[in-house]
C-alpha cells in the first residue's frame, strides 16, 4: 500500500485508539506512546493480510496497553504517597482545533472518578472491561488477546463492573458546575458553614505529588477533616488575603470534561510558601463534592492542553 494512503487510513482511527489507550491506562503519555507505537507496527506489516484495519489496529494497541498496565503495577509499589490517574485538561472555551483526546472524556467511563477506580482492578480485569463495555469488542476475542477462555474473559469484565457499581451516578454539567462553584465561593469568603454544606458526607480528597511536593499523603475522608484541610489550605497559601500577586494564578478548566481548577506555579510571597502547577478535579453527586483530586506531580500533568 502507498505510504502515503496508509498514513491517510491509520490518522482516520487515531481518536479512536486513543480513546482505547486513554481509557486503558489511564495515562496522557502511555496513550499517546502506544498509538505511535501502533502505527510503526503497521507500517512494517503486511497490510493484504488485514481484513478490518480498525479491529486490527484495536487489538495491537490493546497488547501494547496491556504491556504497559503490567510495567504500571510494578512502578506503582514504589510510588511515594496516592497514585492517581493523568488527567485530560482542556479549555472550557470551544475550540478551533478539536483534540482527540479531548473528545475522549465525554465518555462517562473516562471521568475523572471512574478512572480512579479502574486503577485499582487488575490489568487483565481493565483490559476485558474497557474494550467490551466501551468498544463492543467480542469476548473470544478479548480471550484470546489475554490468552485465557472466552469464559475467563467474560468473568474478568463482571468482576470490573461490580467494582465500578460503587461510583456514584453521574450528573449533569450544570449540577457538577453549581456543586464545584458553591464550594469555591465558600472557600473564597472563608465561610466554614459554606464549605461543609458544600461537601457530601462521604467526600475524600486524594493527592498525587509521587514525592516530588507537598500533597495529602492519605486519603483525607469525611466532611469535618476535609473541610479543615481546605480552609487551611487556603489561610496557608494566601489566597485569604485581600491582595493577591498573580491575579491569574487559578484558572477554570476542564478536567476530563468536567469543571475542574489549574492553580499555576506560584513563587513565595509575604511569608506564604509557593506552589507548583496542580490541577484539582472534582466528581460530584447529590449536588454536592464526592471526590477531589489534587494533582501536581509533573510526570502526571502532561494532559494539560490549553492554548498558550
Amino acid at each position: 500500500m502507498v505510504a502515503a494512503l496508509l498514513a491517510d487510513l491509520f490518522e482516520t482511527h487515531r481518536a479512536h485508539l486513543l480513546s482505547v489507550a486513554y481509557r486503558l491506562t489511564g495515562s496522557v503519555a502511555d496513550a499517546e506512546d502506544a498509538v505511535q507505537e501502533s502505527w510503526l507496527r503497521l507500517a512494517v506489516a503486511r497490510q493484504y493480510e488485514i481484513e478490518d484495519l480498525r479491529a486490527w489496529l484495536t487489538t495491537v494497541v490493546s497488547r501494547i496497553c496491556l504491556d504497559r498496565l503490567r510495567s504500571a503495577t510494578a512502578r506503582r509499589e514504589q510510588y511515594v504517597g496516592q497514585w492517581l490517574p493523568e488527567p485530560i485538561v482542556t479549555s472550557p472555551l470551544p475550540s478551533s482545533m478539536p483534540d482527540p483526546l479531548a473528545a475522549v472524556v465525554r465518555k462517562q467511563d473516562a471521568r475523572f472518578a471512574a478512572l480512579v477506580v479502574m486503577d485499582v482492578l487488575t490489568p487483565p480485569q481493565r483490559v476485558a472491561f474497557v474494550l467490551h463495555d466501551g468498544f463492543a469488542v467480542p469476548f473470544d476475542e478479548i480471550a484470546e488477546l489475554l490468552g485465557v477462555s472466552t469464559e475467563a474473559a467474560r468473568a474478568l469484565a463482571t468482576r470490573a463492573r461490580k467494582a465500578l457499581a460503587h461510583l456514584p451516578e453521574p450528573v449533569t454539567d450544570t449540577e457538577h458546575n453549581a456543586a464545584v462553584q458553591q464550594l469555591m465561593e465558600a472557600l473564597a469568603r472563608g465561610d466554614v458553614d459554606g464549605v461543609v454544606a458544600a461537601l457530601h458526607p462521604d467526600v475524600r480528597t486524594i493527592g498525587d505529588a509521587g514525592g516530588t511536593t507537598a500533597t495529602a499523603m492519605n486519603v483525607v475522608a469525611g466532611v469535618e477533616k476535609n473541610a479543615r484541610l481546605w480552609l487551611g489550605l487556603r489561610s496557608r497559601y494566601g489566597f485569604d488575603e485581600p491582595v493577591q500577586p498573580e491575579a491569574g494564578a487559578l484558572e477554570p478548566v476542564l478536567v476530563n470534561g468536567q469543571l475542574g481548577l489549574l492553580v499555576h506555579e506560584r513563587a513565595s510571597w509575604n511569608g506564604h510558601p509557593g506552589t507548583p502547577q496542580r490541577v484539582y478535579g472534582f466528581t460530584v453527586t447529590g449536588g454536592k463534592v464526592w471526590g477531589i483530586y489534587d494533582l501536581v506531580n509533573p510526570a502526571k500533568l502532561k494532559g494539560i492542553r490549553l492554548p498558550h
